[in-house]
Formats: C-alpha cells, structure tokens, sequence
C-alpha cells in the first residue's frame, strides 16, 4: 500500500510538472517599460509608450484605454503626409493586434496611447494609473511613470 501511495504522489508530480512547462493556452500579455512624455500645464494632450508583448499562443488586440487622468484616451499612430508633414491619427480599425509569440512597440513617431483632455500634469515623475482594455484579456490595470524619452 506505501508503495502504491509513494508512485501516485510521483505521478502527480509528474503530471503538475509537465503541465508547467506546456505554453500557456490563450494570450499572455506582459506589459513592459511604459512611460509617458512630460507636456506642459497648458497642453492639453498628453501621450503614453510601452512595449506589449504576448508569450501566449493565441492573438490578441489592445482595443482602447481608460484614466482618470485624461477626459478621453484613444490608440493613435503617427504617419507622414505626402507633402512630409507628420500627423496622427486613431488606429485603422480602433485596435492594436499583439499576435501571438510576438511584441509591438508603442513609440515616438508610431504607434501610442494619447491623453486628451489631460487632467494632472505630466511632470517628471508623475505616476499616472492607466487600464487597458484587451480584446480577450480584459482589463489589465498599469502605472505610467511621465520622465524624459531615453
């Protein structure tokens, strides 16, 4: 009876451990370095940057943003006109895809989180609390630090 108790509780092991090293069913959304551009008092749009990346085996898409920071947020991407002006706009279809096993880079100059309507000010080392709104991972609550682009 010991014996058959001892290789139970080894295959138990056995299959928990197996079980860890499988990859996660689904999206698994990381979110790293996100950081927002100091602006001054009287402007009144602000913008956020960070890198998502989903070890997942399954897409998913950043579909919007909330703070109470801001009177409105929208995901916007840069763009160059034909006459060599840079412009911004909300992203074709109001979302960003992170496919799986791969990282999007929000940045200066594409794509971004804009603030509209800000209503703290984005001084250095301000903290601002953001949630964003996955397509199938829900709400994913993060702090924003304001500081100077590296």
């Amino acid at each position: 009876m010991k014996r058959f108790i001892r290789l139970l509780a080894l295959m138990s092991a056995v299959v928990v451990a197996l079980a860890a090293c499988q990859k996660a069913a689904g999206p698994q959304i990381q979110v790293e370095d996100a950081w927002g551009r100091p602006s001054p008092k009287v402007a009144t749009a602000g913008a956020f940057y960070m890198t998502l990346r989903n070890t997942g085996n399954e897409d998913d898409a950043l579909i919007g943003a909330s703070s109470d920071a801001c009177g409105t947020v929208e995901l916007h991407e840069s763009f160059k006109t034909a006459e060599g002006a840079m412009g911004m706009r909300p992203v074709e279809g109001g979302k960003i895809v992170i496919p799986a096993g791969q990282t999007v880079e929000l940045k200066m100059g594409g794509l971004h989180i804009m603030c509209i309507d800000k209503k703290v000010d984005f001084t250095p080392g301000t903290k601002v609390k953001l949630v964003l709104h996955f397509e199938k991972s829900g709400d994913m609550p993060i702090e924003v630090e304001i500081r100077q682009p590296k």
